[in-house]
């Protein structure tokens, strides 16, 4: 069997590395970003009908700010962020587990969304919501991450950002094999990879579940 590599930053590779371990795989953790919070001013609720959340590093990082928010409810991209928002003291509405076009199709009427997200986050696009954008946490480079030749490993990537960076410094690609989050994600990697292969949903579990079928094959 297939070793496989996570890239994403802390707090989001623990959970990952946790439930990958669970379907009784071989893990080499090596972020490529690091992530730390923010400055920012939480405005008034009024302005708003709701609180959107993409990540859980969102909620994690937001800061003491967040409370100030509580009187709105919360709709999350997946489960990981809805359990972050709820430790956050948030009530949580909506758990989308199909991308932020996917909550965001579920929403009823036109509404007055706040988006707490990271400073480097997916544009929604056309919507009939309106939405504020609010970055509380941003992801850095790690300069040196440690990535070993990817010569007979798998590798779990989980934004298109981290498949530009994976392209830049991966070696022994013509014999590894890339699980990617999204199309958008597989279109960034490059050129060269043995196999590329994109999850039934933007979301970490079934990510890691098309990440264990080709660590088995």
């Amino acid at each position: 069997m297939r070793r496989l590599v996570l890239l994403r930053p802390e707090p989001a590779l623990g959970a990952s590395e946790m439930r990958a371990r669970m379907l009784g795989l071989e893990v080499i953790a090596r972020p490529l970003f690091a992530v730390q919070p923010l400055a920012w001013d939480a405005p008034g609720p009024a302005d708003y009908d709701a609180l959107m959340l993409t990540s859980a590093a969102a909620a994690e990082l937001a800061g003491p700010q967040i409370a100030t928010l509580r009187g709105l409810t919360a709709h999350c991209v997946g489960g990981a962020t809805a359990e972050a928002a709820r430790a956050a003291g948030l009530t949580i509405g909506t758990v989308g587990n199909r991308g932020i076009h996917g909550l965001l199709a579920t929403l009823p009427g036109t509404q007055r969304l706040l988006h707490l997200a990271g400073a480097d986050r997916a544009e929604p696009g056309a919507t009939r919501h309106q939405i504020s954008v609010i970055p509380v946490y941003a992801a850095g480079p790690i300069a040196e991450p440690g990535l070993p030749p990817l010569d007979g490993l798998v590798v779990a990537v989980h934004s298109p950002r981290a498949a530009r960076r994976l392209d830049e410094l991966g070696q022994g690609r013509e014999a590894a094999k890339v699980a990617a989050i999204s199309q958008a994600t597989a279109d960034a990697l490059g050129a060269g990879w043995q196999e590329v292969a994109v999850a039934e949903r933007p979301d970490d579990g079934a990510l890691l579940a098309l990440a264990a079928r080709l660590c088995q094959t």
